[in-house]
């Protein structure tokens, strides 16, 4: 028989809003830079922020459709 373990720590609260705006700022501030270098980059880092921003607006209004955000 197994000795008892400790009681499982009660989970984290995160702001999953906050994170993923966040990452949205990343990403735009990213495309900001890819369109500034112009033709000194490959285009499908520009197409990898671009959908990167669009990936992550969608999950936000999941989220929002979901319930996990309060309505504004």
């Amino acid at each position: 028989m197994p000795a008892p373990t400790r009681p499982s720590p009660p989970p984290l609260r995160v702001d999953t809003a906050r994170v993923v705006l966040v990452g949205i700022g990343l990403w735009a501030a990213a495309l900001v830079v890819l369109l500034v270098l112009g033709d000194r980059v490959d285009r499908v880092w520009t197409w990898t922020c671009v959908a990167a921003i669009v990936l992550a607006v969608l999950g936000l209004a999941l989220m929002r459709w979901q319930g996990q955000l309060p309505r504004d």
